[in-house]
């Protein structure tokens, strides 16, 4: 996802199991009273306010030879009479979004696999149809239905090898755009309106295996890098009877435009789809007629740097989803147009209202409750480093804040059907993870169980080493930042800092959010040893500022974001305590890119740099996110190379440790290369580390994560050390 590394901590109450494939620790049952969850191998269904459990299917049932099956996630038909079980799942790119399915039928008690014969963990995405008769799925780049009565299965399509992919996505669609389930049901059972990706134009990148065999294995990766030609996409409507596909005739060149969503209308009459051109500046709504393919132009928006996609913000949307209103004749929608990322609500006409109001970001939207004509989202007006729920009628009327103003910290939510209560999760940096179940509007625990009050009771902001500041630079630039100081500080001496970075559009690192300050690759205790530790968040990072602020990076990353950090380095510098003679940075992805910039572009600040997995030249990376940040190379090239660490490599006068995957996919090997290559040519000395076979992540292998953490560690205090001065 444009050059960023996750690291994401679960910490699960009440036993509950987060989901491998769709990614939900509970399911609300239908009339929003209860909810399931994996249980011992089984689901397990309770009512809200009940700790009494009911096994709706337990581990003996879902035995196949003697062995019970590893269930990683699950679905409910619609009339709940069946539920489908996603196991033995396998990696496809960044997510285990291929394996088996299973269907267990409650009245009969009976278990069989879906699409048996098929080659193992290859099926995927597969769902019930809503009249709960079929399943559809993808295995091997086509489209399957089968009858859940007979077990006969039919191929939808027939023209899915190699580079033609029905019903899911080539890598830069689900790496930039969040696409990666590729077809969805008609309301009436009868038909599948489906992605087809063509994605014979695209060159592909030759990843070599010098490891798994005694010759090298040559791993081709179709990957569209900047300027060159995109995949060609459209969208059909098959029939199930008949396999027959109609095409979706929505306006302009497939080879310049890009299709990131799609729907089914409410009605079922046709689809709804959300058109993208090249730069991504301007989108455009399409309902297209299922039976004549005929495309209507509803809505358009247009933005000078890019307009955002729902899902790059609100990952709740990357399967689908479309919030319909009025039966269908109205939709929730967001744009930047303001100034200010707001909801509003569009009509199948084009007409639009304008729900939230006032200076602040909508950052995700929690629940659409038409009953009630109210919409659930996340905002911090106040704070951009915290996350808190807001409520707005759909009329536009009235925004108020439901998350107590004592809960003071980054806020998650999951609403039941109806809105009557939510599964709510809470953290800050002193405050570690809690869950509990809570009634709305009111914001009170279930039974009188205020979980998150109780937690915060317990624990004293004063103890933490974290403390949130803000900067403030000689441009004017504001920005939130984070800092750890030294345990046992003595104030006659100065210690050194390590500035932690991601810098880009896909990251922010300054949360009010428990272990968002630890930093995962650093063996021991840093503030016990004597750092300081920094992060800071600079214009073009996704917080909640306002557009200007994350769109200031516009053709200019490499350039703009880079300056912020050094100029708010530069007045952290001024701090009596810290060492200008011991600055260390460190990045991942696009904070790799980051601290080669800012080593190569401000020795004088930066005299010790640990860079992993950095593009080291923007030319290199994938068209659709460096496009959309910095335009078409043929139209910007300058900006592109200014923004390229490559072209500054000369200027490095500190310690540079740079570390790379041979077997990355997303930001390639190649980047290290070029690097080296110029870093050579000026006589520069540095030191390298490639980890052979590795991908972007590099964690793959015995021993891979304690070797690089050792790596990391032992580079930071040789040339950097520790301790006071």
């Amino acid at each position: 996802m444009g050059q960023r590394v996750w690291l994401v901590v679960f910490i699960l109450s009440m036993g509950l199991n987060a989901s491998a494939q769709r990614g939900s620790d509970i399911h609300w049952t239908s009339d929003g009273k209860g909810f399931t969850f994996l249980k011992n191998g089984g689901i397990v269904r309770m009512q809200v306010g009940s700790n009494s459990e009911e096994t709706l299917v337990g581990r003996e049932q879902l035995k196949v030879n003697g062995k019970a099956l590893d269930v990683e996630s699950y679905q409910f038909s619609d009339d709940g009479t069946q539920v489908m079980l996603f196991t033995n799942s396998a990696k496809v790119w960044r997510y285990n979004t291929r394996g088996d399915y299973w269907v267990y039928t409650f009245k009969g008690k009976t278990l069989r696999q879906l699409g048996k014969g098929r080659p193992s963990q290859s099926l995927m995405f597969a769902k019930f149809s809503p009249d709960g008769k079929k399943a559809a799925f993808v295995s091997m780049k086509n489209i399957y239905v089968e009858d859940l009565a007979t077990g006969a299965v039919k191929a939808l399509t027939n023209d899915g090898k190699d580079k033609m992919i029905n019903g899911t996505f080539d890598w830069v669609y689900e790496e930039e755009f969040f696409c990666r389930d590729g077809f969805r049901w008609s309301p009436d059972s009868r038909r599948i309106a489906y992605w087809q990706v063509n994605a014979t134009g695209t060159r592909d990148y030759y990843m070599i295996n010098n490891t798994d065999s005694i010759y090298p294995i040559i791993i081709p990766v179709e990957y569209p890098k900047v300027g060159q030609p995109i995949s060609k996409v459209r969208i059909g409507v098959v029939d199930i009877t008949t396999a027959k596909t109609n095409w979706m005739n929505i306006p302009g060149e497939a080879d310049k435009n890009y299709l990131v969503r799609m729907e089914w209308m409410k009605n079922g009459t046709g689809v709804i789809a959300q058109q993208l051109d090249r730069k991504q500046q301007v989108s455009t709504l399409y309902t297209c007629d299922a039976a004549t393919g005929a495309a209507r132009n509803i809505y358009q928006e247009k933005d000078a740097a890019w307009v955002d996609i729902l899902a790059a913000w609100d990952q709740d949307y990357a399967d689908g989803g479309w919030d319909w209103l009025n039966n269908g004749n109205e939709f929730i929608w967001s744009t930047e147009k303001d100034g200010w990322r707001h909801l509003y609500k569009v009509g199948i006409d084009g007409k639009e209202q304008l729900i939230t109001t006032g200076n602040f970001d909508v950052m995700d939207i929690v629940n659409v409750d038409e009953r009630n004509s109210k919409v659930y989202f996340l905002a911090s007006p106040q704070d951009a480093t915290s996350l808190y729920l807001y409520s707005a009628t759909l009329d536009g009327k009235k925004v108020e804040r439901i998350s107590p103003a004592n809960q003071y910290g980054s806020h998650k939510y999951k609403v039941s059907p109806g809105g009557l209560f939510a599964y709510h999760s809470f953290s800050n940096y002193y405050t570690p993870p809690v869950n509990e179940f809570i009634s709305l509007p009111d914001h009170k625990g279930i039974g009188g169980n205020n979980r998150v009050d109780d937690a915060l009771k317990r624990v004293d902001s004063t103890q933490s080493d974290i403390k949130f500041f803000t900067v403030k630079t000689a441009d004017g630039v504001e920005m939130d930042g984070w800092m750890r100081k030294p345990k046992q500080m003595d104030p006659g001496k100065k210690y050194p800092i390590v500035f932690y970075v991601y810098t880009e559009p896909w990251g922010q690192t300054v949360k009010n959010s428990f272990g968002a300050a630890d930093n995962f690759l650093y063996n021991g205790d840093m503030m016990a040893d004597g750092y300081i530790y920094v992060s800071i968040d600079n214009r073009g990072t996704p917080v909640p500022k306002g557009r200007d602020w994350r769109k200031s990076v516009y053709r200019k990353i490499g350039l703009v974001n880079i300056r912020d950090q050094a100029m708010a380095a530069r007045e952290l510098l001024k701090l009596p305590y810290v060492d200008t003679s011991r600055v260390a940075v460190w990045g991942w992805s696009g904070g790799g890119s980051a601290t080669l910039n800012l080593m190569f572009q401000y020795p004088e600040i930066y005299k010790t740099g640990i860079s992993i997995a950095a593009v080291g030249n923007q030319l290199t990376y994938d068209n659709i996110y460096q496009e959309r940040y910095m335009g078409p190379p043929a139209e910007t090239l300058e900006d592109y190379v200014k923004g390229s660490p490559i072209t500054y490599a000369k200027n490095l006068k500190g310690n540079l440790l740079y570390i790379h995957g041979t077997a990355d996919d997303n930001v390639h090997y190649q980047n290290a290369e070029l690097l080296l290559n110029e870093l050579i040519k000026y006589n520069k000395i540095f030191q390298f580390m490639a980890y052979p076979n590795r991908t972007h992540s590099i964690s793959e292998g015995e021993g891979t994560t304690v070797h690089l953490q050792t790596l990391y560690t032992n580079y930071l205090k040789t040339y950097c050390p520790p301790g006071g001065r």
